[in-house]
């Protein structure tokens, strides 16, 4: 069954099955590779993309359930205000050790910020509970959340 998706802005189809899950559709049939395969059960957060700026779980998100809701990636945030920010703030911070989980981690900051330019420490932790770092980079990635929201300097 083909779905017409929009990605990043772009109008993409897609020749799947319903329910394969969004991450396999990204990764491999249109070949967007930010998103990382993690744990498969929503638990891990590298998978991390945004439906209409909410993030969820790719993996556990079938394809026919996107619809009409567009689709943001690692690829595409960055051309957004609060996603340039925030990956400019990862840089200035070095968040990243292995990386595989920042691209999850980068979705769901900018989430964060674009529902609450100035989130409180409790709000971080909530808005990132659930994204998991093997390296754990916790306290660079607060740091750089709020570098990104101009409550601290780099």
């Amino acid at each position: 069954m083909a779905f017409t998706l929009t990605i990043n802005g772009e109008t993409r189809t897609a020749d799947v099955e319903g329910d394969t899950p969004l991450l396999w559709v990204l990764r491999d049939t249109l070949g967007l590779v930010g998103a990382k395969y993690g744990c498969g059960a929503a638990l891990c957060g590298a998978c991390t993309v945004h439906l209409d700026g909410v993030p969820v779980r790719a993996c556990v998100t079938p394809v026919q359930r996107v619809g009409k809701k567009a689709v943001t990636t690692i690829e595409g945030v960055g051309k957004t205000p609060v996603g340039a920010k925030v990956q400019e703030a990862w840089k200035a911070i070095d968040v990243p050790q292995c990386g595989y989980c920042q691209a999850g981690q980068i979705m769901s900051a900018t989430a964060l910020l674009t529902a609450k330019p100035k989130p409180t420490d409790a709000d971080i932790d909530a808005a990132m509970n659930g994204n998991l770092c093997r390296c754990a980079t916790y306290i660079r990635i607060k740091k750089a959340i709020k570098v990104a929201a101009g409550q601290v300097k780099a």
